[in-house]
């Protein structure tokens, strides 16, 4: 029975030398039952625990009392692994202490999946917070920057004035940065996957990368030939490869400020065995991206925390916390796996895992050119938050179109059967009282089946989409937004 215990069992004598151990301790450990027997079990020592540690559990035993506790032990491969234990004395005809057996088990999976669950839960508490500000804060942050832009355009950059306003545009943006990272952390931003090249997106981001660290610090870019396609929002790589290389400066810039960082790309099979290796990884083809650097590194306590949102090692002001975590929630959005190296002094080296795209499309996607920015087409706005539809209408008149602006779905539509000419475009809020604005599309398009659709939303990706995901052909514009970035879209949805 001991030998087909699922358990390790390990016998040894009163002064702790090894007598005997059972199947499931060579197949845990790695050693042989030849290797291990007349050994101490110190064969598995790993330092993770202290003398003091080992002296307590010695005293109880050494008692005639039962111990229980966990060991971080290492493995004959040198991997290390958490067992829980119970040992007690042994004693024979005459009371005496002859021997000890363990009982033990490896929980190392167990912890594993604890960690994941902990962490799925952190995520899902960050995302319905961010989730449950996102559409109000965003509607909010849409009529600040929105008329801001618009007494910008109209002051003389001379003014005094115009400098206080771009102050309060650019405090705007951040906020708005802030409730994006959020949701990219929640993996709940909406985003618009296509497939790429990653060594492309990279290239294409090496010239803005160079501007956010300094000359001091070389920037080494080697991509891998034949590399995989994969799909992916590019925006987000954007995001990604920003959030790294700003860590990475600032890293470089805690010693010294001189070093490199290091982006390489590659392909790699990951088989059963490593993918049981890595959390959350498939086995399969992946892309996978490396983001090294010089700097002062990091040590196992910082490590633990450094994808929770709002941890930070940096001065107050410097950082919100929440660049890593938002790398981390972007990467599990996309099926993918992100890891981490780092030492104290000798750098730290991320590596991220992206699925291969295979299938009949799996021809890599242009970028679309970029479309002329203004219109004389006719434009149907419909948008509940007055003072976003006042907003939204005159940017969209200073671009040259002709706007008939409602709010309320029963307006847009009662709108759309007395208006005698051409309708182009419907631009439309998603949530509203009444009727959706997807509902509405489709009314309208039953007696327009030419009208094209412009989605905007402040909302949470699931509210908008099926897992985040936009439907091919699905023109989506997230709030708040800008003159430039409404007149792009509109122009795309026009003319696709």
């Amino acid at each position: 029975m001991i030998e087909q215990a699922a358990e390790i069992i390990v016998v040894t004598d009163a002064q702790g030398q090894i007598q005997y151990v059972n199947p499931a301790f060579e197949a845990v450990t790695g050693y042989t039952r030849a290797e291990a027997i007349g050994q101490n079990p110190r064969l598995l020592k790993s330092g993770q625990q202290d003398a003091a540690y080992y002296r307590t559990l010695w005293q109880a035993i050494c008692s005639g009392n039962t111990w229980q506790g966990r060991f971080v032990n290492r493995k004959k491969n040198g991997a290390l692994y958490t067992e829980e234990a119970t040992i007690s004395p042994v004693r024979d005809a005459a009371g005496t202490i002859a021997n000890y057996v363990a009982v033990k088990r490896d929980i190392s999976a167990d912890l594993n999946l604890q960690a994941q669950l902990s962490q799925a839960r952190k995520m899902e508490s960050v995302g319905r917070l961010a989730g449950g500000v996102a559409h109000d804060f965003n509607n909010i942050l849409q009529a600040i920057l929105g008329g801001t832009e618009l007494v910008i355009g109209q002051t003389d950059s001379a003014d005094p004035r115009c400098a206080e306003l771009v102050e309060i545009q650019n405090a705007a943006r951040r906020a708005a940065d802030l409730t994006r990272q959020l949701l990219a952390f929640a993996s709940k931003q909406t985003i618009a996957p296509r497939i790429l090249d990653l060594n492309d997106t990279v290239e294409g981001m090496l010239k803005m990368l160079r501007r956010l660290i300094a000359e001091n610090i070389e920037l080494v870019w080697a991509p891998h030939a034949g590399l995989w396609p994969i799909r992916m929002d590019p925006s987000q790589v954007d995001q990604i490869m920003a959030n790294l290389c700003v860590n990475a400066r600032d890293a470089i810039d805690a010693i010294d400020g001189i070093g490199a960082i290091h982006i390489a790309t590659g392909n790699v099979h990951v088989d059963e065995l490593q993918a049981a290796l890595r959390d959350g990884l498939q086995p399969g083809d992946y892309v996978v991206l490396t983001v090294s650097d010089t700097g002062c590194g990091m040590d196992k306590a910082t490590l633990g925390n450094i994808f929770e949102p709002f941890y930070t090692t940096k001065a107050t002001g410097k950082g919100t916390g929440l660049g890593l975590a938002t790398v981390y929630g972007i990467v599990r959005q996309n099926q993918g796996c992100i890891s981490v190296y780092s030492e104290p002094g000798h750098g730290t080296t991320f590596r991220i895992h992206l699925p291969r795209h295979s299938g009949a499309d799996a021809a890599i996607e242009e970028s679309p050119a970029q479309p002329a920015a203004r219109g004389s087409e006719t434009i149907l706005l419909v948008e509940d938050d007055l003072t976003i539809l006042n907003m939204s209408s005159r940017m969209l008149q200073e671009l040259g179109y002709t706007v008939l602006a409602a709010g309320a779905p029963d307006v847009a539509l009662r709108m759309a059967h007395e208006h005698t000419g051409t309708m182009h475009l419907l631009v439309t809020d998603i949530i509203m009282p009444g009727m959706n604005g997807r509902a509405l599309a489709e009314r309208l398009q039953a007696r327009n089946a030419q009208l094209k659709c412009l989605f905007m939303s402040g909302y949470t990706a699931s509210v908008i989409s099926h897992q985040g995901v936009l439907e091919p052909g699905f023109h989506f514009m997230a709030k708040p937004f800008s003159r430039d970035e409404l007149a792009r879209k509109v122009r795309e949805a026009l003319e696709t």
